[in-house]
């Protein structure tokens, strides 16, 4: 006889393919975002969304922005990695930084280039502070619920599946 609840059973569960995967990565990315904004426009005054509308719309843009930039420190760095020694080490270093901190300035001004005055922050260097903070908040925690995922993964692993 089967529980009623045994739709939630683990081996049941279809192996995800890669583009599956790729799928979750994106909406997790979208959907944290989506939750770090919003609660951010709620708790804070720097941090203004005219609607929800808005802020979903924000958290597809921001995690596309955030992708590109990540992918083009990636291309910075493997530029210079193909040459040894310090300085090279000390250039990869500091592009790397550049890369990552001036996006900051290109998401703001593409912010307020597609929502104008429906998404704004505000605070210090004209709000691009606080974006910082927020951007950061985000990444740390779709980094967090990534950790989660794998290590749910290798827990199952270990314990054999053994329900």
């Amino acid at each position: 006889m089967t529980s009623p609840m045994s739709f939630l059973r683990a081996e049941l569960a279809e192996t995800p393919t890669n583009a599956q995967r790729l799928f979750l990565l994106y909406y997790n990315g979208i959907l944290v975002d989506l939750v770090v904004l919003n609660l951010f426009a709620e708790f804070s005054e720097n941090v203004e969304v005219k609607s929800f509308s808005i802020s979903l719309l924000a958290a597809l843009l921001l995690q596309l922005l955030l992708k590109l930039t990540i992918a083009v420190e990636h291309k910075v760095a493997a530029f210079f990695k193909k040459y040894s020694g310090g300085f090279a080490r000390v250039l990869r270093y500091f592009c790397a930084w550049l890369v990552l901190f001036g996006s900051k300035f290109v998401i703001l001004e593409a912010i307020i280039l597609v929502f104008d005055e429906d998404l704004r922050f505000h605070g210090m260097w004209h709000g691009v502070i606080t974006l910082i903070v927020v951007v950061v908040v985000m990444l740390l925690l779709e980094e967090a619920v990534v950790r989660l995922y794998r290590r749910l993964s290798f827990r199952d692993r270990t314990a054999g599946n053994t329900e």
